[in-house]
């Protein structure tokens, strides 16, 4: 029997209902037949992924809905299952924990198997389903407890009501805003006979500047070891800088321009690299989209150093693969706004991205996914990336050359790169890597070779499922094998670092996530701890710590991880809860906090940690998981388990006290401010072991490079300001109104910053082949209709609004928004950025 393709068989997938039997939701799954040929009774399977966990004895429709791992999931027929007719549709609904609301949480990835664990076995891609809209209150909800609100055309007004349009001479010129900046008389022109001036040592920063200035200008000007007589000049130096409030003295800085040249001086070269970029955005916004053969910059002092050393960015690559030159995009930017120090997530559970010459079979295996019977050719399909195992986000990886760019890049920009080699937990890729790697070898007659770097324990009985539902992705910590492996992992990646002269620092060990379980019946891991005198599973944790803190120690190198690393159980009134573990404050531990999800009861990690001794970076989630949905919408891509983060969440995080903005939890219901109240403060030498703070970029969700710009920009520009600028004013008045308003004002000049400045200028930038401007998210329009009128509003004035009155969408050269107009019941709206990028249309 002839059997349908792929390509004719159509999935479409709605959410009917969330707060279903308590925090449950039922939904829909219906395939239909568009093909001439019957989809049989037998001998098929479909093949998926979603994070949401299914009861399969919920599943009508006589088919078999299996969790094989992770978020991958077939659904087969089951006796009973009727013959799919041409042109036959059949819906399978379903119950499912916790909750659907917005096309995030579908299920995607569909391909079908026929002939299924058989070497006849066929593949066909389906894709993803067409999701049906989230039209009520009820599929937009996750419960009857849900408060937050629901996102609309009207909410956004009321949130951009404080919001206006200001005089361009009151918006700051420099982001993140400087220590002082004074404006001077005058201006200096920069053209094709301006020279810049600068020493050896300062040669790699005279380039950058050199080429930033051809991007807009078009002119490449000449440089010279000392300035020629009567030329106009932009010179670099390294002198003492002046300035008080700073952890990195060595990247202060001082900008001057007036009508006879501009000086660069910086504390370090990277403080010379910092003046650079401040520079740069003192030139013409216009000359990013239209190079402009002269750029005009004003008269002005600059003073100036970053409040703290680390300003990270992370992104995981892990889940879903970037591609190089989205990476040096990404650099770009963190250098324009003054960020340095990009945490670079390798590997994961869903793939190991980054080339190591003496382990071969980590790339081979480890970072392709796809259609599979066995895993030993590649991984299963992870987040919707499908049967298909080339062209799509699941698979690739660094080879050495690469990665040795990016390190040369980020080196270049004074930005340091802090890989991450995620253990022992969320190590599946590189598992089932060497797993692949020992039966080759063994099958070879070399089984000491095939269990050097082996990372399992084939007879490890443990029952356990991490929060990503993966029940075999822990690496067994009892085997020599497995430092034998992280050493050579380290080895090789310390042999790049050191090719691309890049300053490597500290290695982050990922460290979290381990689930309950793990370990417990693995005979090599029993016998082991009974060998140790350990009788806890926390004694063979804490000696995993050890081991790999040594091994870091033979490197040089800083222990990164997540906060777990620092953390040790312990009980308190007889509930099981978290501390700082006193056993490493003093090893050269650096924890990366996340977890402050209000309402959680681990608000209070990181402050904890620091007071207990530990280098501390900021990481939180409620502020800084840029993977995480702008607004409680649909159509808004992101995950929101910890809260929806709008750009000014970002910009009003206040380090040193985040308990300053702290008023709902995740479903929008007030805090107890008794429960706040009692969560630790920092102490003043708790204070001294804040490093920094670092927003971060998860990749679930991030398929393409458009995807990755929509979700981190705008929300990087205000990560930069909170890592570089002094918290503001507001964060210090005790009256609630007066502070209100001043916090208002201020995110009203930033905001405008943003619409005038600074998104204008990612038109424009990064220049080069197929670069091209950033793709940030363009905030959708506020509306409202009163007495007949439509008004509108943006949350970063500067931006143009534009509306049509004949139900088409709007373009370029639709009428521009500048005041009410008369309401039609046919009206669309939209934002435009200076590049005539669009937002989504707002219907009225």
């Amino acid at each position: 029997m002839n059997k349908p393709a792929g390509a004719h068989l159509h999935l479409a997938w709605a959410c009917k209902a969330n707060a279903h039997n308590g925090d449950n939701f039922l939904a829909a799954l219906t395939l239909t037949n568009l093909s001439d040929q019957v989809l049989p009774a037998s001998g098929w399977a479909l093949y998926f992924n979603t994070c949401r966990k299914i009861k399969p004895e919920t599943v009508t429709g006589n088919v078999l809905v299996t969790h094989i791992n992770g978020d991958f999931w077939s659904l087969a027929p089951a006796a009973g299952f009727a013959p799919l007719q041409p042109g036959e549709s059949r819906t399978f609904d379903y119950e499912g924990l916790f909750w659907v609301i917005s096309e995030t949480d579908a299920p995607l990835g569909f391909y079908i198997v026929y002939d299924p664990n058989t070497p006849q076995a066929q593949m066909q891609v389906i894709g993803d389903p067409h999701i049906a809209p989230f039209a009520t209150e009820g599929q937009r909800n996750r419960n009857d407890s849900d408060e937050v609100a629901l996102a609309s055309a009207g909410k956004t007004f009321a949130d951009n009501a404080g919001l206006s349009l200001l005089p361009a001479e009151a918006v700051s010129k420099i982001t993140p805003t400087p220590l002082q900046y004074t404006a001077g008389a005058g201006q200096f022109v920069i053209n094709a006979s301006t020279y810049i001036v600068h020493g050896a040592e300062l040669a790699n920063e005279a380039a950058l500047l050199q080429a930033a200035i051809k991007d807009v200008s078009g002119q490449t000007l000449q440089r010279a070891a000392f300035k020629p007589a009567g030329v106009a000049a932009i010179e670099l130096k390294i002198a003492p800088v002046a300035v008080k409030d700073t952890l990195a003295p060595g990247e202060a800085y001082q900008l001057q321009v007036s009508a006879e040249g501009i000086v660069l001086t910086g504390a370090s070269a990277a403080g010379v690299c910092n003046a650079i970029q401040s520079l740069r955005q003192l030139l013409p916004v216009a000359a990013y989209l239209n190079p402009q053969a002269e750029l005009a910059v004003a008269a002005c002092q600059v003073q100036d150093a970053p409040r703290f050393a680390y300003r990270g960015l992370h992104l995981d690559v892990g889940r879903n693969f970037t591609s190089k030159e989205t990476v040096l995009r990404l650099l770009d930017c963190m250098a324009l706004y003054k960020l340095n120090q990009f945490h670079f997530h390798l590997t994961d559970d869903e793939g190991w991205r980054l080339e190591i010459p003496s382990l071969p079979e980590l790339t081979e295996i480890g970072s392709l996914r796809g259609y599979t019977a066995d895993e030993t050719d590649n991984l299963v399909p992870c987040f919707g990336s499908g049967g298909d195992v080339a062209g799509k986000a699941g698979s690739g990886h660094y080879s050495k050359a690469d990665f040795i760019e990016i390190l040369k890049y980020a080196t270049a920009r004074h930005i340091e790169v802090v890989p991450e080699i995620d253990v022992p937990g969320h190590a599946r890729a590189a598992i089932k890597a060497m797993n692949v790697r020992y039966t080759r070898l063994m099958a070879e007659g070399r089984e000491a070779e095939a269990k050097q770097y082996l990372l399992c324990d084939f007879n490890d009985a443990s029952v356990y499922e991490s929060v990503q539902l993966w029940h075999d992705n822990v690496i067994c910590i009892a085997l020599e094998s497995c430092y034998n492996f992280i050493e050579t992992v380290l080895h090789d990646v310390k042999a790049m670092f050191e090719e691309a002269g890049a300053p490597f620092t500290t290695m982050h060990t990922g460290g979290d996530e381990v689930p309950n379980g793990a370990w417990e019946k693995s005979p090599i891991c029993q016998a082991f701890m009974q060998e140790k005198g350990m009788t806890k599973i926390v004694e063979l944790q804490n000696y995993f710590l050890a081991r790999y803190r040594d091994l870091l120690k033979k490197y040089g190198l800083v222990f990164g991880g997540w906060e777990e690393i620092a953390l040790v159980k312990k009980e308190v009134n007889g509930e099981h809860t978290h501390g700082p573990n006193p056993e490493f404050v003093n090893a050269n531990f650096r924890p990366y906090v996340w977890n402050n999800v209000w309402g959680w009861g681990q608000e209070d990690f990181a402050y904890q940690l620091a007071n207990a001794g530990y280098k501390t970076v900021l990481s939180n989630v409620t502020n800084l998981y840029f993977d995480l949905a702008y607004a409680k919408d649909p159509l808004e891509p992101g995950y929101y388990w910890g809260g929806f983060i709008e750009t000014r969440g970002a910009y009003e995080f206040v380090p040193l006290d985040i308990f300053t903005t702290a008023t709902v939890n995740l479903f929008g219901k007030p805090l107890d401010k008794d429960n706040i109240a009692s969560k630790v403060r920092l102490t003043p030498e708790g204070i001294k072991n804040i490093i920094g703070i670092q927003g971060q970029l998860w990749a679930e969700n991030i398929r393409d490079r458009s995807r990755l710009e929509y979700l981190a920009m705008p929300r990087i520009i205000a990560l930069a300001e909170r890592a570089w600028a002094k918290d503001p004013a507001w964060t210090s008045i005790a009256d609630v109104a007066a502070r209100q308003a001043k916090m208002d004002a201020d995110w009203n000049e930033f905001a405008n910053r943003l619409g005038q400045r600074e998104l204008p200028r990612l038109d424009g930038f990064p220049r080069g082949e197929s670069f091209g401007g950033y793709g940030y998210r363009i905030p959708l329009p506020g509306v409202k209709v009163e007495a007949g009128q439509l008004y509108a509003n943006v949350a970063a004035p500067g931006l143009a609004i534009r509306y049509t009155t004949d139900g088409s969408d709007p373009t370029p050269a639709s009428p521009l928004y500048t005041g009410p107009v008369a309401a039609t019941a046919t009206m669309k709206v939209a934002v435009f950025s200076s590049s005539n990028r669009r937002s989504r249309v707002v219907s009225v």
